[in-house]
């Protein structure tokens, strides 16, 4: 749950051929010759020759590239600079069969629902239609028919006298039902406050009906293929109790149910053979898989490689749970079917130098979308498992040929702890006595990888090393994530400090040439760096970043009327309210005297996860107290650097400050 969080999907058949496994990369490279055309239009760009901070900085030329059920077409977006296009084109001839000119809509994620029909999620931070109160970042759905290349903002703002928002929560699940195509999604209705609502939407009749109205402890719910509701979690926060329910006899019936602070069952969708619901819950505190029978409820494990997946893969047809990905040091995929096993495993074997990302794949496994990262540059193919050919779909940015080396590596905390990090470093020079930036993710319930970072790429490109450690309370496991339970600002935060110390330790890097840049909680960290563990970092660069922990708690209470989001950042803080005195410690704002080094505030006027307020504070007590301290405002941005014009800021200005500061 991580509120905090600054930022694919699929699977596979077939048994392993040695011929395969190992194809020269020539071989597995080549063009369709049938496909020249479309792997030229989806390459054609306006060629970038901007520099590498320009590259990086602007949002990605080429994402979400998902490909038909049936295999036939492909959707995508292409960006130039600040305006994002979508195009869908037939792989058999070539055929651009529809192109819309987006501009700076955020788009969060395009899926097919059908072959003729594509789902296209957006955000807003603006308030909806119909809708009073605080500004978040709303969802919304679309849905483009092909054929008729008509728009439809689902779901209706009235049905059958309930007053709906037109927003969604959570991705839709798609059923195919008497020859129609049938989405169910979380919605929002309203009486004297909002309230989560389950609809019913029909693509080709357009008829909608509200099938459940969910009241304050309603999570989520769940249809089977036939589109009857099997499945509802509940979760009471006077009690902090969850309860599991599926229908048995007509009726809802409790099969599970535990107490916990946070955390409630995740209804991942339906398992794999269509007779049971694929769950995500806290056993023995830790994160666990569990096939629950529609039939009489029980609850089984899957396989052991499938047991704690970070998330699921779902078949794009029928919409059954097929499998997981995990994310260690890269992401790794299992499936329950042994055939698509096999399959990923050779396809897998194909790339062996490289990392491969599983993004989009037909129903029948035959043909999927990869994302590539490795001496070829990082960039999408599409790979035909009939012929074992690829044909390269674009790079990922224009100008980005190569990524820079991204080495896992352990160090030990002050207190033993082992830390698992990754190194980014610059090339043409040895890994000795180099300039470093620690980079801390936000979250701080989440994780870094060794998978490609913009960001990091963007540093290292102007001759940084960037360490991005995965300290305690980073997700991962339960015991790292518990690890950090009041550790906010204290064995957290000097958990990167230790880091440096390694680093310098080896020879790596030069320990009077370090500076801290990171963003929401990660920005925070920055801000604590120079506050709380002065010493270690000649600069600071906060994006996002907590200044006031009293006031961030007591917004965080009144934002989101307090319950599970204000007990997981209090479990973090390890305190029992905004009056607590023991948050004094750990608010950079409080501690403005220990600042003797440069500081860069960042941060977007749209924010609504960390305000802006938080960084405006810490900019006046910095003016204040005379210290060396600047901001810049991203105007019209949101929390997650959504916006190509304003990325681009964020990184020229913090380049900038780093090469002043610390010059590589």
């Amino acid at each position: 749950m991580g509120v905090f969080t600054g930022a694919g999907a699929l699977r596979r058949p077939a048994v392993a051929s040695r011929a395969y496994c190992v194809p020269a990369r020539r071989k597995l490279r080549r063009l369709w010759q049938a496909n020249a055309v479309l792997a030229a239009m989806l390459l054609a760009a306006n060629p970038t020759h901007a520099g590498l901070i320009e590259t990086y900085g602007r949002l990605p030329n080429l994402e979400n590239i998902s490909i038909s059920p049936d295999g036939s077409k492909l959707a995508f977006i292409r960006t130039d600079e600040n305006a994002r296009m979508l195009a869908i084109v037939a792989i058999g001839d070539s055929k651009v069969l529809a192109v819309g000119r987006l501009g700076e809509t955020k788009i969060r994620d395009i899926s097919w629902a059908d072959p003729t029909h594509l789902l296209i999620t957006m955000s807003t931070t603006t308030l909806p239609l119909g809708f009073i109160g605080h500004d978040h970042e709303f969802f919304q759905l679309l849905v483009f028919d092909l054929q008729t290349h008509k728009v439809t903002l689902v779901p209706k703002l009235q049905d059958s006298g309930v007053n709906l928002l037109n927003v969604i929560n959570g991705r839709p699940t798609v059923n195919q039902i008497n020859g129609h195509t049938v989405l169910f999604f979380r919605g929002t209705w309203v009486s004297d406050m909002t309230l989560p609502a389950f609809i019913k939407y029909d693509i080709n009749s357009h008829f909608q009906y509200v099938m459940r109205q969910g009241d304050t402890s309603t999570r989520d719910w769940l249809v089977d293929q036939a589109g009857d509701l099997v499945a509802e979690v509940d979760y009471y926060d006077h009690d902090n109790k969850w309860e599991l329910k599926i229908r048995q006899d007509g009726h809802l019936r409790t099969v599970a149910s535990d107490h916990s602070d946070i955390d409630w069952p995740d209804l991942l969708g339906l398992g794999p053979d269509g007779n049971s619901v694929l769950v995500s819950l806290m056993k023995d505190n830790h994160p666990a898989w569990k096939l629950v029978s529609i039939k009489d409820g029980t609850l089984t494990d899957p396989s052991e490689e499938l047991l704690a997946p970070d998330r699921p893969l779902e078949d794009p047809l029928t919409h059954r749970m097929i499998g997981g990905v995990t994310l260690h040091d890269t992401a790794s995929y299992a499936f329950f079917d042994s055939e698509r096993r096999s399959d990923w495993r050779s396809l897998s074997n194909a790339y062996d130098e490289d990392q491969i990302e599983l993004t989009s794949f037909t129903s029948d496994f035959k043909h999927v979308i990869v994302r590539i990262t490795g001496p070829d540059g990082y960039g999408y193919r599409l790979v035909d498992l009939n012929t074992h050919r690829a044909i390269p779909l674009g790079d990922v940015y224009d100008g980005v040929k190569k990524a820079f080396e991204t080495r896992a590596l352990t160090y030990e905390a002050a207190d033993g702890r082992k830390i698992r990090a990754y190194l980014t470093l610059p090339d043409r020079k040895p890994a000795e006595k180099l300039p470093l930036v620690v980079m801390p993710h936000g979250g701080p319930q989440a994780r870094d990888s060794a998978e490609f970072d913009w960001w990091a790429q963007a540093l290292a490109s102007q001759g940084y090393a960037v360490l991005k450690p995965n300290f305690r309370g980073s997700s991962g496991s339960w015991e790292s994530i518990s690890a950090g339970f009041g550790q906010w600002g204290r064995k957290m935060q000097t958990d990167l400090s230790d880091g440096v110390r390694a680093l310098a330790k080896q020879g790596t890097i030069d320990p009077a040439r370090v500076c801290i840049v990171g963003a929401s909680y990660g920005g925070y960290a920055a801000l604590a760096g120079v506050t709380l563990d002065p010493g270690v970092y000649r600069c600071a660069v906060s994006v996002a970043g907590i200044s006031d922990l009293k006031k961030f708690d007591q917004w965080v209470i009144t934002d989101t009327r307090g319950h599970s989001s204000e007990r997981y950042l209090e479990r973090y803080l390890g305190a029992s309210s905004p009056k607590d005195p023991s948050l004094d410690a750990i608010s950079p704002i409080l501690h403005i005297d220990n600042v003797n080094v440069p500081v860069l505030l960042i941060h977007g006027r749209d924010d609504t996860v960390v305000p802006f307020e938080q960084s405006e504070l810490m900019f006046k007590a910095l003016k204040r107290a005379n210290k060396a301290v600047d901001l810049v405002i991203m105007k019209k941005e949101d929390h997650w650097l959504s916006r190509g014009e304003t990325r681009l800021l964020m990184l020229q200005s913090s380049i900038a400050f780093l090469k002043a500061n610390n010059p590589p």
